[in-house]
């Protein structure tokens, strides 16, 4: 109960200004119907613009703005000591992570929705792997939010808009969303499958396609990532609340 009314209050917040809302939807939603629009315009038409691989490769792309706003929060929090008021109160560092996380899972799947929707109007086909991307969607965002915590709680309000933009362009260009990442050699290949961006693009494309079977590596890449930065928050907010 403590998480969710915290929860509450952080939605308000980084739902209050109309530009948050353009970047966290309308930028996302704009770029696929540009690509979408334009490789329809195209005789020959641009595999990575095509509305099956473009549509999963620009969700997880919207993804990374709920990083930049998460990190923006957070680090304002700590900055005008609303954070460090809480800490006084009976909330756990766990409570803490549920109320900047429950939002932002609803806030990616209205992402997804509204993607898809754009989607249907560009040819994707309607089927039950919609759905199926939709839950797979919700620990792929946590990826993204939990990033955006860890940037908020290392830096300040200041320095996390800046950080986390350069995390949106690495999302950009290792998730394969503007170009197949095997045009640029194994080197710059190896790189982006280390990361779970391309990871996360491809458990999207492979459920949408519906060859299940090779969902399964991404899908160990990107569970591991997930352990791995839930550990590292629940690390950085003890010590957060034990140096307060």
């Amino acid at each position: 109960m403590k998480s969710i009314i915290f929860a509450r209050r952080n939605i308000k917040e980084s739902l209050r200004d109309i530009a948050n809302l353009f970047f966290l939807i309308g930028l996302p939603a704009l770029l696929l119907v540009f690509a979408s629009s334009l490789n329809n315009a195209m005789p020959a038409g641009n595999t990575a613009f095509d509305i099956n691989n473009f549509a999963p490769a620009t969700i997880i792309f919207s993804f990374s703005f709920i990083s930049l706003f998460v990190s923006v929060l957070v680090s304002k929090d700590i900055s005008t000591s609303f954070l460090i008021r809480l800490f006084s109160s009976p909330m756990k560092a766990k409570d803490y992570v549920l109320g900047y996380t429950i939002g932002y899972i609803l806030i990616a799947i209205f992402q997804v929705i509204v993607l898809f929707f754009i989607s249907l109007l560009y040819g994707m086909a309607l089927s039950f792997n919609l759905v199926l991307i939709i839950f797979l969607s919700i620990p792929i965002s946590l990826i993204f939010i939990f990033l955006g915590i860890i940037i908020g709680s290392l830096v300040n309000d200041k320095q996390a808009p800046p950080i986390s933009s350069i995390l949106v362009q690495v999302v950009a260009f290792t998730s394969g969303m503007w170009f197949s990442v095997d045009l640029l050699g194994e080197v710059y290949k190896t790189i982006c499958y280390i990361l779970p961006f391309a990871n996360a693009v491809d458990v999207f494309k492979f459920a949408l396609a519906g060859e299940y079977f090779k969902m399964i590596v991404p899908l160990i890449i990107i569970f591991a990532y997930l352990i791995f930065l839930f550990v590292l928050v629940l690390i950085l907010f003890k010590k957060k609340m034990k140096q307060k």
